[in-house]
């Protein structure tokens, strides 16, 4: 069954390239939409002209014994806001926003979403973690995931690298090979 093209889970498209947060009176907002008003609402930032980030991951499903393809937010209910607060209140406007959460630290949240992004563009599977859990800080060695930071966590005697976007207590996980790890001091 064909997949329907991903719909755009970044405006505009070079948004986590560099830091702009003091650059502008711009800043980050996490939106915390209505149920399933995701890609809804991306869509319409992407028409009002309005800076987001909408992680978006591959996923498939068995249904009545066919395999549906599709892009799901990586979180739930989630979308990375980076607007002024005039644009914050159109978003307000769009009547698929439940609360619009603010950002003490901006730096953090954005080096957080370019990390997960760079998770996402390796096509390595994803699983979400939804509790922070203490363990080794470490740095990626070699690879496509080459310098993402994160915690080593075992699940079901395997290694897995956490990422975390401190701001929603969330992260994202990647099975990685002890090997390809360094210690951070």
């Amino acid at each position: 069954m064909p997949i329907l093209p991903a719909e755009t889970s970044i405006f505009p498209k070079d948004l986590l390239d560099e830091s702009l947060v003091g650059l502008s009176d711009r800043c980050w907002w996490v939106i915390w939409t209505k149920a399933r008003q995701e890609k809804a609402i991306a869509r319409q930032l992407v028409q009002l002209e309005i800076s987001f980030y909408l992680p978006l991951v591959f996923h498939e499903n068995l249904i009545r014994n066919r395999r549906v393809r599709s892009h799901v937010p990586l979180f739930d209910g989630y979308v990375f806001l980076f607007a002024s607060e005039e644009e914050r209140q159109r978003v307000l406007n769009t009547n698929r926003v439940s609360r619009v959460l603010a950002v003490d630290n901006q730096e953090q949240l954005f080096n957080d979403l370019r990390q997960v992004s760079r998770l996402i563009k390796s096509n390595a599977p994803l699983t979400i973690e939804r509790r922070l859990m203490p363990g080794r800080r470490v740095r990626v060695k070699t690879g496509a995931m080459l310098g993402l930071e994160g915690t080593i966590i075992s699940r079901r005697g395997n290694s897995r690298l956490l990422v975390a976007v401190n701001f929603l207590q969330q992260s994202v996980s990647v099975a990685v090979d002890d090997f390809t790890v360094e210690p951070i001091d």
